[in-house]
């Protein structure tokens, strides 16, 4: 199995009525240096400017970003390129994240190579702690910036952290 750290930005709470705008991926392993990283074309007229402005793109320059079906293809090539056994996704906040990636792969090229489930690393480093308030962010190494890969590198340095220190049993072959 191979874990992919995954981070999106959107224009709004919801895909189809609204646009992811980006996102990155990390491959976990010890180097963090194998990434992705897709801008996307709006899919709606709607979006939400304080959403946007997360991102730091203006509606203007989303307009001009890529092909959404582009994108995802060649995310699904990433991933199979990077991938040993079966992927992995786990992100900070996979309700919201894998929301995004789960609807765009779908609508867009009809599978998704994660297949049908994700991980939550929120929900992971409490178990570890055995506390579910438990707080994980200052783990992170790289800083979060809101740029996709950034966030998602950060994001798997709190990973590595739990497999190395906190007895994490996840296998990062």
């Amino acid at each position: 199995m191979s874990y992919f750290m995954v981070d999106i930005e959107s224009d709004g709470p919801i895909p189809g009525d609204f646009s992811m705008i980006c996102f990155g991926a990390v491959l976990v392993n010890e180097e963090l240096e194998t990434t992705f990283y897709g801008k996307l074309k709006p899919v709606s007229e709607k979006f939400n400017s304080d959403a946007l402005a997360v991102s730091g793109f203006s509606r203007e320059e989303t307009m001009g970003f890529d092909d959404p079906e582009e994108v995802m293809l060649g995310f699904e090539e990433w991933i199979k390129e990077n991938s040993k056994g079966r992927p992995i996704f786990i992100s900070d906040n996979n309700g919201f994240d894998w929301m995004f990636i789960c609807w765009y792969f779908h609508h867009f090229i009809k599978r998704n190579p994660f297949g049908y489930s994700s991980r939550r690393l929120s929900d992971l480093y409490c178990g570890l702690e055995k506390d579910t308030f438990a707080q994980w962010k200052h783990l992170r190494k790289t800083k979060h910036t809101h740029h996709p890969v950034d966030d998602a590198r950060g994001n798997a340095e709190v990973l590595l952290h739990m497999k190395k220190e906190m007895g994490l049993e996840i296998d990062l072959k």
